[in-house]
């Protein structure tokens, strides 16, 4: 989904409601009641575990679930996933079983695994999900429609949330899990439909302002800093560009060649040219 922070949405989904990731690998919902979704940064390296299913301390039988969300094609995914997990075990040497689960938008995306992995992917501890190929289980259950919906298509993605904001209603007693529930639904649809307003949004699905929820809070900020970031990018590209069309003048006036001054300054033959024209026909 174009612009949209994956990480951000699963682990929002995972830890508020940890029943639908273990009803999404094929175990029962409530044995998420067991479980703490978190993160964990591992001692002494780079590597840091956004996914991590921990069992309540008592639950040395139940195993721990190590969690990707890939989105992005990474020949090395592989290689550090594994790298992860493996570091993580010999720090923490807690006496429970583990499994891997990766989630993968499509097929396509898994890449090509190498020989050394290729053991761990033929066992049972590592399990491989391809959101778009969940089927008739996202069309049954709540949860797994909601995580299906993260790969939806625009077009198919507003009837798909008002079904599941339908269903939402209809299944759910508890109003605070009902809105937290609704409220992923929204942000989810904000994502991928960033062009309508706060009202249109309201509107389309019969809820109350959505300015006041906490989804659109999140949506909002994250928004800010994105722009943010934009800014500072076109104020460093202005500054460079002002700052090469003084540069390249002077050198070539130095008796530098065109080839000279485009080695110097990482820059192609074309690009000095243009710098030189422009500053010419000033």
């Amino acid at each position: 989904m174009v612009g949209m922070k994956t990480d951000s949405i699963f682990y929002q989904l995972f830890q508020n409601f940890p029943s639908i990731f273990f009803e999404l690998i094929g175990e029962s919902a409530t044995t998420g009641n067991a479980y703490k979704f978190t993160s964990v940064e591992i001692k002494q390296t780079a590597f840091r575990i956004d996914g991590l299913f921990l069992p309540s301390i008592d639950s040395s039988n139940q195993p721990i679930y190590f969690v990707e969300v890939q989105f992005q094609s990474d020949s090395r995914f592989y290689s550090r996933f594994f790298s992860e997990i493996f570091l993580y075990l010999r720090q923490y040497e807690l006496p429970n079983d583990w499994r891997a689960v990766v989630l993968y938008p499509k097929r396509s995306i898994d890449p090509e695994v190498h020989i050394h992995y290729r053991g761990l992917l033929l066992t049972q501890q590592v399990q491989r999900i391809y959101l778009d190929e969940l089927g008739e289980d996202a069309d049954s259950s709540l949860g797994i429609g909601v995580v299906k919906l993260v790969v939806e298509s625009k077009q198919r993605a507003t009837e798909e949330a008002r079904r599941l904001i339908n269903k939402a209603r209809q299944e759910i007693v508890d109003e605070t899990v009902k809105k937290q529930i609704i409220e992923l639904i929204e942000t989810i649809v904000w994502y991928k439909l960033p062009q309508m307003t706060r009202q249109e949004i309201a509107a389309m699905f019969g809820l109350s302002d959505l300015k006041q929820t906490r989804a659109y809070q999140e949506v909002r900020e994250e928004a800010k800093e994105e722009i943010k970031e934009e800014i500072k990018e076109e104020i460093k590209e202005e500054i460079k560009e002002e700052v090469l069309s003084e540069a390249i003048p002077r050198l070539l006036g130095l008796g530098l060649t065109t080839e000279q001054v485009a080695e110097a300054l990482s820059l192609s033959v074309e690009q000095v040219e243009q710098a030189r024209n422009k500053k010419s026909s000033n």
